[in-house]
């Protein structure tokens, strides 16, 4: 695929070193020098080392890890907040790293969109005012941008808050604001660094449903930062998981919970509710040949947990898994679903299976 013709986000050979003399050093860091070789031969800090990744247009790429591990430091490569060592930063084709300051101005302005954990929002404008605060400065009528942000603002669930100040709102409150001030902007790249890590874990879920929502309107490419395991599998078209500034696994929900990379990400994974994330389309087999179809069937995209719910009643056998269009793609057992939730090659007794969904 050409680049012109990417309409994502693509990230080449990216290396970020902060210090004084940081490109005296990059072609060392290349050869193999360590992050902390590097800090103790010449006192500077080894933030990303060497990223590829690919973030397809209307997909929501989650870029998960500890604290330290440069996601933050890779998300504002995007729109340039920091810029490179090393590498480039394609996006809809165009390297941002090569743009001019007028050219970054108005690609910040028009293509990418912000929404920060600390809420940012201007104390001194209320509700509307911050909302629309992005279209002001590009420069739309303010009867426009009014009808614009009162969408938004509709659509977050903040109807009737649009004269509030920010020291009237709760914390969740306040980043529905950030929010539909992002979205506001109508910028095909939505960048949400570790959006919803300040908030209750309730109103964190609830702010989780509002974003899957939106997006299944919006189609926008959104890259969002997390700590947290489960919100990187509930929101996660892809998943890349970072560690010291390297990326160690990238893949779907399904691959980062069924095949980690290594024992870090085993690690991060093994607490995991894997009936909750797992689908049956990840654990299925191939249809047998000449075995008759089953009348019973259960959707690819079902997860494990639903569908032992489903075929708690079923007999023993195959069932017929059934992909788009409703066209058979494989089967499954009540065994294979068994151990698919308990992570283990010796699948639990019917009962021992259903009490665990109950």
């Amino acid at each position: 695929m050409a680049d012109r013709d990417f309409g994502g986000i693509r990230i080449r050979h990216l290396f970020k070193i902060f210090g004084p003399n940081a490109r005296s050093h990059i072609e060392a860091v290349q050869n193999g020098l360590t992050k902390s070789e590097l800090n103790r031969k010449y006192g500077h800090v080894l933030g990303l080392r060497d990223i590829n990744i690919e973030m397809p247009s209307g997909c929501i790429q989650v870029i998960m890890g500890l604290s330290g591990s440069g996601k933050s430091t890779l998300i504002r490569h995007i729109n340039r907040l920091i810029d490179p060592t090393a590498g480039e930063v394609l996006v809809g084709g165009v390297d941002v790293v090569k743009m001019d300051e007028t050219e970054l101005r108005t690609f910040r302005r028009h293509q990418t969109a912000m929404v920060f954990q600390k809420f940012a929002l201007l104390p001194h404008r209320n509700v509307l005012d911050n909302t629309l605060f992005g279209l002001e400065v590009q420069g739309v009528e303010r009867s426009k941008a009014v009808d614009i942000a009162m969408r938004w603002l509709e659509r977050v669930g903040l109807k009737g808050f649009e004269e509030k100040y920010p020291n009237q709102l709760s914390g969740g409150m306040q980043q529905r604001v950030g929010l539909a001030r992002a979205l506001s902007n109508d910028a095909p790249v939505l960048l949400m660094d570790e959006a919803y890590s300040a908030l209750d874990p309730l109103i964190r879920t609830d702010m989780q449903t509002v974003l899957l929502d939106i997006q299944q309107e919006i189609k926008k490419t959104i890259v969002f930062i997390t700590h947290d395991l489960d919100e990187a599998l509930r929101l996660g078209d892809q998943i890349a998981i970072l560690r010291d500034g390297e990326i160690i696994q990238q893949g779907s929900s399904q691959d980062i919970v069924l095949r980690p990379a290594d024992e870090y990400v085993a690690n991060f994974v093994k607490e995991v509710n894997r009936g909750r994330v797992v689908q049956v389309g990840a654990i299925m087999s191939p249809p047998r040949p000449g075995a008759a179809v089953s009348g019973v069937t259960v959707d690819a995209a079902t997860t494990v947990e639903e569908a032992v719910r489903m075929l708690a009643s079923v007999p023993d056998g195959d069932v017929t898994v059934i992909g788009q269009g409703s066209r058979p793609v494989g089967v499954v057992t009540f065994r294979q679903l068994a151990t698919a939730m308990v992570n283990s090659d010796t699948a639990q007794t019917r009962d021992d299976a259903i009490a665990l969904v109950q």
